[in-house]
C-alpha cells in the first residue's frame, strides 16, 4: 500500500457525520453514523435537518450526512449502469470502489450528466449546512470508521463492507487490520475538522462543475464503454471484449489502454453552461478559505485526543497516514494556500513548459470560457487565448515550499490538509 493510495483514501473518507456537540449528542447523530439501512440513516438525517437551525450539533451531523449522501448518490448511481472503476487520477470523480453489476441497466449522456448533477446538488445543499454551525461551535463526536457507512449498491442496506474502514481498504488496494492490534479507526472529529469537509464539499463541486459546464458527449460516445463495459454504450458490441471481467484496472489490457488514448484525444469539450466554469474557480476560492479557517482552528486547540488532522501542539502520527504535523508544514501549506489563490485570481500567471515570457491567467480560464482541449492544452495552442505577460510562479516559488513536506512528498500532505 503506497503512502499516496493511503492518504487518498482517507480524503475520499471524509464522507461521515464528522462532528457533533460534545456535551449533548444528539440521538439522531448517533443513528446516522451506525445506521445499518438507508431507510434508518435517511429518518436520522431527516431529524437533524429539522433541528439543525437551533442547534449547531444537529447541524453539523445534518451537514456531514448530506455529504455522504451525495457520495452515495454518485455510487448508486455509477452502480445502476454497472460501473468498472480504472483507478485512474485522471478521473478523480470515478474512484469509489463501487461493486460489480452483471445486469446493469443502458446508460445515455444525459443520465450520466443527471448523476453528476445531483451529486454536485446535494454537495451545494451539505456546504450550506455546514456552513450554518457557528465558527465557535463546541463540537466534538467520536466516530468509529468501521461503523459509519454509505450505500454502494443501491440495495438500502449499509453492510460491513460498505463501512468506511472498508471503503478506505478498497481505495488503498490493501486491506485494514480489524485486529485487536490494529491501529484505531476511531476518531474524535471537532470543529476545525468541519471546515475541512466544507473544504471538501467546495473541491468536489469544483470537479463536478467544470465537467457539466462542458458538452462532452462526443468523449461519452467514443470512449466510456472502458468505464461502462456492459452498459450499452454506442462503441460497445465493437470495442468491448466479450470476456471482459468487471473490476479490471484501467491499464490491464491493450483494449483499455487504446481507450484511455481515445478518451484523452476526445476531451475536446464546447462550452454549454459558462456559468458552471466560473462556478469552478469560486468553488476552488471558498476552498481555500476553509483551509485557512480550518487551520486558523487547529492551531487554537488545547487538547489531543485521536485527531483526525493535528496541529504541531498535538502529538502524535495519525494512524492512517503515519504523518505528524510539523510548524514547518502549516507555514508551507499556509503560503500554498495564498500561491494557490494569487493564481486563481490572475494576480500571478501559471507557467507553461515550452512558452518564454508569458503565463496563463488562470482567472480568464475560468471566468472567459472557451472550448477546453485536453491535448491542444499541453501542446500549447489551447492555452494561447489565456497568455499575459506579468508574474509568473517559478519553480523555485513551488519548490521551496515542497522541501518543507519532507520524504512523504508535497501531495501526499496537500491530499490530507485539503
Amino acid at each position: 500500500m503506497t503512502m499516496r493510495r493511503t492518504v487518498l483514501a482517507a480524503a475520499l473518507l471524509a464522507f461521515l457525520p464528522a462532528s457533533f456537540a460534545w456535551a449533548e449528542m444528539p440521538d439522531a447523530a448517533k443513528s446516522l453514523f451506525e445506521a445499518k439501512s438507508v431507510a434508518e440513516r435517511n429518518t436520522a438525517l431527516s431529524t437533524l435537518e429539522a433541528s439543525a437551525a437551533k442547534d449547531p450539533a444537529s447541524g453539523y451531523a445534518a451537514g456531514a450526512g448530506e455529504f455522504f449522501t451525495a457520495l452515495e448518490l454518485l455510487a448508486g448511481g455509477l452502480h445502476r449502469y454497472g460501473f468498472d472503476s480504472p483507478k485512474s487520477f485522471m478521473l478523480p470523480l470515478m474512484q469509489l470502489p463501487v461493486p460489480d453489476n452483471p445486469n446493469p441497466q443502458p446508460l445515455t449522456y444525459e443520465e450520466f450528466r443527471a448523476i453528476l448533477v445531483s451529486f454536485r446538488d446535494r454537495l451545494e445543499k451539505s456546504a450550506a449546512t455546514l456552513g450554518s454551525v457557528p465558527a465557535n461551535a463546541d463540537i466534538g463526536m467520536v466516530v468509529d470508521l468501521t461503523r459509519a457507512g454509505i450505500d454502494l449498491n443501491e440495495d438500502g442496506a449499509i453492510a460491513p463492507e460498505e463501512s468506511f474502514a472498508a471503503i478506505m481498504a478498497a481505495l488503498s488496494r490493501g486491506s485494514v487490520d480489524m485486529s485487536a492490534a490494529a491501529p484505531s479507526l476511531t476518531f474524535r472529529f471537532d470543529r476545525a475538522d468541519g471546515f475541512w469537509l466544507q473544504g471538501y464539499a467546495e473541491f468536489l463541486m469544483a470537479q463536478a462543475d467544470f465537467w457539466l459546464a462542458h458538452d462532452f458527449k462526443a468523449m461519452f460516445d467514443g470512449s466510456f464503454h472502458m468505464l461502462f463495459p456492459r452498459a450499452k454504450l454506442p462503441l460497445q458490441d465493437a470495442l468491448v471484449p466479450l470476456d471482459v471481467g468487471m473490476s479490471g484496472n484501467m491499464f490491464a489490457s491493450e483494449w483499455r489502454f487504446a481507450d484511455f488514448i481515445s478518451l484523452v484525444h476526445l476531451v475536446n469539450w464546447p462550452v454549454v453552461e459558462p456559468e458552471r466554469r466560473q462556478a469552478a474557480r469560486r468553488h476552488l476560492l471558498e476552498m481555500i478559505r476553509l483551509s485557512r479557517e480550518d487551520w486558523k482552528a487547529i492551531l487554537a486547540e488545547t487538547d489531543n485526543n485521536r485527531e483526525w488532522l493535528p496541529g504541531p501542539q498535538q502529538k502524535g502520527a495519525n494512524p492512517l497516514t503515519g504523518l505528524d504535523v510539523g510548524q514547518e508544514q502549516v507555514t508551507a501549506w499556509l503560503a500554498t494556500l495564498t500561491m494557490a489563490e494569487d493564481l486563481l485570481e490572475g494576480r500571478v500567471l501559471l507557467p507553461h513548459f515550452r512558452i518564454a515570457g508569458k503565463g496563463i491567467n488562470m482567472k480568464r480560464f475560468f471566468d472567459e470560457p472557451k472550448p477546453f482541449d485536453l491535448v491542444l492544452s499541453i501542446t500549447g495552442p489551447g492555452i494561447a487565448p489565456y497568455l499575459e505577460s506579468g508574474k509568473i510562479l517559478t519553480s523555485d516559488d513551488f519548490d521551496q515550499i515542497q522541501r518543507e513536506f519532507g520524504g512523504a512528498g508535497f501531495l501526499t500532505f496537500a491530499l490530507w490538509f485539503n
